[in-house]
């Protein structure tokens, strides 16, 4: 889908791109290029402004419109990824079981998420703990940062 809209805002771990239009996110990219940009789309700058606040510690639930998942099932796994609590982790077979699913199926998930962050594939971990594999900005360097970043503030009072 054609990003109508997009917003780019500096974080700690680079750039992230914020896309969409018509009232609805449809993309977080993590990495890019340019100066920061707020967007237009209520959306879009809802977005932006949530990660901002996530990345101060501010922040520990979004509240955003989505596009969309493609299936009945997929907006089931998802909703559930998003239930994974802020500081939280699970394995790939516990968050399978839960869902009623498979384990592949939950790495096929994360791998395929166009919301990192807002989703928080980061908080699936492999068997054992093992950190794993992370399909967004430099891969599992992103992910340790993210969840050092949630068990950070984890203790205070968040949104």
């Amino acid at each position: 889908m054609y990003a109508r809209d997009h917003a780019l805002i500096a974080t700690p771990i680079g750039p992230v791109r914020v896309e969409g239009g018509n009232g609805r996110v449809t993309a977080i990219r993590l990495g890019g290029d340019g100066a920061p940009v707020h967007g237009t789309d209520v959306a879009v700058r809802a977005a932006a402004e949530q990660l901002e606040q996530w990345f101060a510690g501010e922040r520990r639930d979004f509240d955003l419109a989505l596009e969309p998942a493609g299936t009945p099932r997929g907006a089931v796994l998802r909703q559930g990824l998003i239930a994974v609590g802020y500081g939280e982790t699970l394995s790939y077979g516990a968050l399978a079981r839960q869902l009623d699913s498979a384990a592949r199926a939950i790495g096929q998930l994360c791998a395929r998420n166009r919301f990192p962050i807002v989703v928080p594939c980061h908080r699936v971990l492999g068997a054992g703990g093992a950190l794993g594999h992370y399909s967004a900005g430099d891969g599992p360097t992103t992910k340790a940062w993210l969840l050092e970043h949630e068990r950070r503030h984890s203790g205070g009072l968040l949104l």
